[in-house]
């Protein structure tokens, strides 16, 4: 999953991210209004975890509130899982921020594992998938972010394991260069076409007896397939 971190307490962050990204994740993170707006808005996520008290820009700035973003997210139509993450406990403020369209709502202190499984849950509530997905017999384990291949395990570098995660989720669809790109790249680095088309070939011959294959529709993407 590429997962945005939008909370303004830098040790706080730091931990989330680590554990998210030491999890398999792509994880992106922005301590300020100002910055997670403009992630948000650019970068298409799988899920973002939010923090409700945030400061507007630099220092001296003053402070705002992430619902705010996240009103605005919703409001140009963009349904992507949030979890919002907040030390603030009163049911109102709960109601309020469920009302502006978060997906769950979690108080600090919190344990990172089930924060890491909330977002699956809503990840797999979004996307229509459930944890354990099977193409001939390949088989993914989102909740053990685990391939196996006829049983046995199929280990994988990162970034080719991230292409057959999103290949797979869910299966038979078919997925453009740009979101596969989008999903692999960094903001401080663009994920080029001729790297993406790399890893699917690598890929293609990784998965020759699979019984699943990597087709490609020209000027749409890559669709993973049973094979007949």
């Amino acid at each position: 999953m590429r997962i945005l971190v939008i909370e303004d307490d830098a040790v706080l962050r730091d931990v989330m991210v680590r554990s998210l990204s030491e999890a398999g994740h792509r994880v992106d993170e922005a301590a300020t209004l100002g910055q997670a707006e403009h992630f948000w808005r650019i970068q298409p996520f799988d899920a973002v975890l939010l923090d409700l008290n945030l400061p507007v820009g630099p220092a001296g700035q003053g402070m705002g509130s992430g619902l705010s973003l996240l009103r605005a997210a919703r409001a140009r139509g963009d349904q992507v899982p949030v979890l919002v993450l907040t030390a603030r406990d009163r049911t109102e403020e709960r109601i309020a921020g469920l009302d502006a369209g978060a997906d769950d709502y979690l108080g600090k202190p919190f344990d990172l594992a089930e924060v890491e499984a909330r977002l699956r849950a809503l990840v797999r509530r979004s996307q229509g998938t459930q944890d354990i997905t099977t193409v001939g017999t390949l088989t993914l384990d989102r909740k053990a972010r685990r391939l196996s291949l006829q049983g046995d395990r199929f280990e994988l570098p990162a970034r080719e394991f991230e292409v057959l995660w999103e290949l797979m989720t869910p299966p038979g669809r078919v997925v453009s260069k740009r979101t596969l790109a989008d999903k692999l790249s960094g903001f401080d680095e663009a994920l080029a076409d001729n790297a993406l088309e790399a890893f699917i070939s690598r890929l293609r011959k990784k998965l020759v007896g699979s019984g699943a294959s990597i087709r490609t529709l020209r000027g749409l993407g890559y669709l993973l397939e049973a094979e007949t």
